[in-house]
């Protein structure tokens, strides 16, 4: 079966959406909790597992562990982007809560994505990314024991892919004096 996106004809009747009309439709409670704007298409965001959570929670504790002063580390909160409004499931941007009051913010120096049932459409936000010049992108897939990290970010996407397993350290690139291993964020091995 042909997914709809893919056909010409279906293409050509969806009504895309700016960031603005995406806000004053959040505004009214017209939108559902579960959606976040992507390339100015409503995406329903996937279901978390456990597994997800889990690995979730040890990012976040462990980026909270290490992010240097003047950053703030955000769960599953919007970017607004030129087109689009991810809500990565971790964002580290520069600046602290009060800044974001009235605005989301625009960029992030290191997004991270846990890609358990979404690999396909978690690589697809690299793009967006990059696009919104975000040096830094993870994108973590516990089931295969992998990460792979983004670096230079283009107008067209990143420039670097790397993969690493559960017995590599990662250095961020993005965040000075930011390193973990793989293994300290994935699932114990049984």
């Amino acid at each position: 079966m042909t997914p709809l996106l893919e056909l010409p004809a279906f293409r050509q009747r969806v009504h895309l959406m700016s960031v603005e009309h995406y806000h004053r439709l959040g505004e009214l409670a017209v939108l559902s909790d579960d959606v976040e704007l992507l390339r100015g298409i409503v995406v329903t965001k996937m279901p978390k597992s456990p597994l997800h959570e889990l690995v979730a929670q040890k990012l976040m504790r462990s980026l909270l562990a290490k992010i240097p002063h003047g950053f703030e580390v955000r769960r599953e909160s919007p970017l607004t982007l030129a087109d689009s409004e991810p809500e990565p499931d971790i964002s580290v941007v520069q600046g602290s809560a009060d800044d974001w009051a009235s605005a989301h913010p625009s960029t992030a120096h290191l997004v991270v994505e846990v890609a358990v049932s979404s690999t396909a459409l978690d690589e697809g936000k690299a793009e967006i990314y990059a696009e919104a010049g975000i040096p830094e992108y993870w994108l973590v897939r516990p089931e295969e024991r992998a990460m792979d990290v983004f670096r230079e970010a283009t107008a067209h996407g990143y420039r670097s892919r790397t993969t690493l397993f559960d017995d590599d350290q990662l250095q961020c690139a993005s965040l000075p004096g930011v390193q973990l291993s793989v293994a300290e964020i994935l699932p114990a091995r049984d």
